[in-house]
């Protein structure tokens, strides 16, 4: 059942950014000067954390904002633009969000929510090292005394490192079951370790969580098919707007860059680089970039909203509209993954044909922006996103079954 289907309370989005924007702001002053250094960013995802950015989607009577998907990622659009490692921190978080916007007959997510309004951050440790696929899994949680036990080892636990609660995926407690498990960051039996040593994105928490016998109490696990069914499609966004927020900040950076130089090659057009029109093709071509992947982002964002008003009413419907409303929505997400990854890559390349030798200075950390767009787009690969596409106008196939058949496999093993 769903909360409710009363008209939910928006926050404006002119609120949104009164609140957040001037966070960001103070995110963005700061950033290249930690990816050079690897300064973690525990104080920037407080400031977060103390404005309740994580309650975006909680209902505003439960003390979050009741904002759509579309607010949510034009702000985690923003804030990708001063520093693109905080979108992907948050990553885990708004799709645990989504998992617990509608109470099951338990009421069980109620408590989530609440916290969430507090200002909890919730981070995600999913992926193992090694194994076939996505879903061998040696992490087990086994009952006991009345809970549970969990014991194992992820990669890529994105977020973790700043969390206040770890989403884990385990095999178990009982025969066939996938679980979602929840646990405190700081319960004892717990290793977080910082050793992401990717070439971008340095800064999200993306190393390895240990699991040491770590106690679970009853009704802090629940089976990974009962997550938000447009939950997969979420993820994919939040990469989506990390990139497009990346676009942003080569446009801010490039133009600046520009701005600031005084002489050009002897080859200009003009005396100074601003005024030469191949130097202001290339500010224009970035920019155009920039705002086609924040209108994509934005616009497979709506579609999903209008999915969710949907399942509001009836989270489970397998009415046939429903079920391909629910497609249609996921290859809008899929189909902006190959445009805003084309646009952040391209964006973050060419925006150095506008500048001298001058800006290649690690100060300048220039090349952040193409290392962290590379390291994003590489999470969750175009190539695979384009056959799906292409499959579902062709055939009608459903964009998700590959990665749902693959999870009921990896139960029965």
């Amino acid at each position: 059942m769903s909360t409710t289907t009363a008209p939910l309370t928006r926050t404006s989005t002119a609120d949104l950014l009164a609140i957040f924007r001037p966070i960001f702001e103070r995110i963005a002053a700061g950033a290249a000067e930690r990816d050079t250094s690897r300064r973690n960013v525990y104080e920037e995802v407080e400031w977060l954390k103390q404005a309740r950015f994580g309650a975006l989607r909680v209902p505003a009577d439960e003390g979050g904002f009741g904002a759509t998907l579309e607010q949510e990622h034009a702000l985690l659009i923003e804030l990708g633009a001063a520093d693109s490692n905080l979108p992907q921190i948050w990553r885990n978080h708004f799709a645990f969000v989504e998992d617990v916007l509608f109470d099951d007959e338990s009421g069980r997510n109620e408590q989530w929510r609440a916290l969430i309004a507090e200002g909890a951050l919730f981070g995600g440790a999913w992926s193992e090292a090694g194994g076939d696929a996505f879903f061998d899994m040696r992490t087990r949680l086994a009952r006991a005394d009345g809970g549970a036990v969990l014991n194992g080892q992820k990669f890529y636990s994105t977020g973790s490192l700043y969390s206040d609660w770890v989403s884990v995926l385990a095999k178990g407690p009982d025969a066939d079951d996938v679980s979602l498990v929840l646990i405190e960051a700081d319960a004892a039996g717990v290793t977080l370790v910082d050793d992401w040593n990717g070439v971008g994105q340095r800064l999200t928490g993306s190393g390895t969580t240990t699991f040491d016998e770590v106690a679970v109490p009853a009704g802090r696990w629940y089976p990974f098919a009962e997550r938000a069914r447009y939950q997969e499609a979420v993820y994919q966004l939040n990469h989506l707007a990390t990139l497009a927020g990346i676009c942003r900040a080569a446009q801010r950076d490039v133009t600046d860059a520009v701005r600031s130089r005084l002489r050009n090659y002897p080859q200009g057009l003009a005396a100074e680089p601003r005024e030469d029109g191949q130097i202001q093709e290339v500010v224009g071509r970035v920019s155009a970039l920039a705002s086609s992947a924040e209108a994509s982002v934005r616009w497979a964002a709506r579609q999903l909203d209008d999915v969710v008003e949907v399942l509001r009413d009836d989270p489970a419907s397998e009415a046939p509209d429903v079920v391909e409303a629910l497609r249609a929505a996921t290859i809008s997400v899929y189909e902006a993954q190959l445009t805003v990854t084309d646009a952040a890559l391209t964006a973050a390349t060419v925006l150095f044909d506008a500048l001298s030798s001058s800006a290649l200075s690690e100060s300048r950390a220039l090349d952040r922006h193409w290392r962290n767009a590379r390291t994003v787009a590489s999470h969750n690969p175009r190539v695979y996103k384009a056959r799906i596409v292409g499959d579902w106008h062709l055939n009608g196939t459903d964009p998700t079954a590959s990665f749902l058949g693959s999870a009921v496999k990896a139960a029965a093993v």
